[in-house]
């Protein structure tokens, strides 16, 4: 379907600059899902399938989130006492004890969501074959029996009835079985996704588990599985304030196993040391902010105006449901720049226009997607957000752009768009599956929980 845009105080990222590519009076032009044209005032005379009048409000980039778990849409106002490990027990506890089909209805809820708040690419974590363990000395025994394939794939299916673009991210499971056995395995798993729509399967990557894993090739192997398959990796990694000196020591295992480049990604990467900042910002690797999650979990706060002026490349997270409770991108925007400017004492260490870049086009270049998403530019996908200023009003736009990172949220957000079609208008789907997922999730989830005795009531 073609769409004509106008009136709209378009805010465009564009790339190869800091500027917010701000029009106060513009129009955008959608054909076969992808923009075409845009530009200010009136729009050239030509025909049009049809006409979205925004009447001033903000047409802006659908947000990118660099670090995602989906499938934890209805383990919300879980482990709230507990820092990192404990709130996994108390959320992937449950988990380890869903079916495949129980994690599809998760994800698809989870995407959903994401949808409904504006996001419209996601880079998704998925919940491993090999389940949930407790740590013990910073590190997982790796010994839980595999579950059936179908439970990643699943995972992979729902963000794909959803709508969403995404990057899946897939646990290589690196201490169940031989060396063979897990190349195979995680094969398998990204032929799935990349015999999807490669419009919304924007590429397989790996879910770096060096951080916890006992093996200590794991790193090696994690390597050897970029190389072969042609896949990026993100590792959750320095994130927790538990056993720090422990958690550093790991960084060698990447770095000398060759890691550290484009490829890699850091996510958290809150207990550094300028040393290591230094080395992987050299590397070329990257990093994925997760300022909510990290407030709510009380990891800390990561150095990102130091990475950043180390020329490493950063995008932002909403992390997952479980961690952030309402993923919602503007909330994890204010809280970056109040966490930054408070750790500083430094306005400038922070500001909108920064972060509202880390959040749309920085995130989609540190996920190698940011030729298709990211940014409103001409031949990208036509991924927007339509945010009404006046409903409700948040007063004059002395600066528009930063008006929209600090002033605007969820409230304003009319419309979410992806390829120029509607996906949620006043946070209501338009996914004929919607309705069941909520049905779903209510009834799954507590069921499982009532078979562990863990159920709230």
């Amino acid at each position: 379907m073609d769409l004509l845009v106008i009136n709209a105080r378009l805010i465009t990222v564009p790339a190869g600059t800091d500027d917010p590519g701000y029009i106060e009076r513009g129009w955008m032009r959608v054909e076969d899902g992808r923009i075409v044209a845009l530009g200010a005032g009136d729009p050239p005379a030509t025909a049009a399938g049809e006409v979205l009048d925004v009447a001033g409000a903000f047409v802006a980039p659908g947000f990118v989130s660099s670090h995602s778990h989906l499938f934890t849409s209805g383990l919300r106002g879980l482990g709230v006492a507990d820092t990192l490990y404990g709130w996994c027990d108390s959320m992937l506890g449950m988990t380890a004890h869903a079916t495949a089909e129980d994690i599809y209805w998760s994800t698809l809820h989870g995407a959903l969501d994401f949808l409904a708040n504006g996001v419209t690419t996601a880079y998704n974590f998925t919940d491993p074959l090999q389940a949930w363990e407790s740590m013990v000395d910073g590190r997982r025994e790796g010994t839980a029996p595999l579950r059936e394939p179908a439970y990643h794939t699943r995972q992979a299916d729902g963000c794909l009835d959803a709508g969403i673009r995404f990057v899946d991210s897939i646990g290589m499971d690196a201490t169940a079985g031989t060396d063979e056995e897990i190349f195979a395995r995680f094969e398998a798993a990204v032929a799935h996704t990349r015999a999807m729509d490669p419009a919304y399967a924007l590429g397989a990557s790996i879910m770096g588990q060096v951080q916890w894993s006992p093996r200590p090739d794991a790193a090696e192997i994690e390597v050897e599985a970029m190389r072969r398959f042609g896949v990026t990796n993100q590792a959750h990694f320095l994130e927790s304030p538990e056993a720090v000196p422990l958690q550093q020591s790991k960084f060698r295992m990447y770095a000398d196993a060759g890691a550290l480049g484009p490829d890699m990604m850091f996510g958290h990467f809150i207990q550094t040391t300028p040393e290591i900042i230094a080395e992987a910002a050299a590397g070329g690797a990257s990093m994925s902010w997760q300022p909510a999650s990290n407030g709510r979990l009380a990891s800390g706060v990561a150095l990102v105006p130091e990475m950043i002026e180390r020329g490493m490349k950063v995008g932002m997270g909403l992390d997952d449901q479980a961690c952030t409770d309402v993923s919602d991108p503007w909330q994890n925007m204010r809280m970056g720049i109040v966490m930054q400017r408070a750790r500083t004492k430094d306005p400038l260490s922070m500001m909108p226009e920064r972060v509202l870049r880390l959040h749309t086009l920085g995130s989609a270049e540190i996920m190698g997607v940011a030729d298709r998403v990211g940014s409103l530019e001409v031949g990208k996908y036509a991924d927007f957000v339509v945010v009404d200023p006046r409903r409700p009003d948040v007063g004059p736009l002395w600066h528009p752009v930063r008006s929209y990172v600090l002033a605007c949220g969820l409230r304003n957000l009319t419309r979410v768009y992806v390829g120029g079609e509607l996906v949620s208008e006043g946070g209501v789907s338009t996914n004929p599956r919607a309705a069941e997922a909520s049905a779903r999730l209510h009834d799954s989830l507590p069921r499982v929980a009532e078979r562990l005795g863990r159920h709230p009531h």
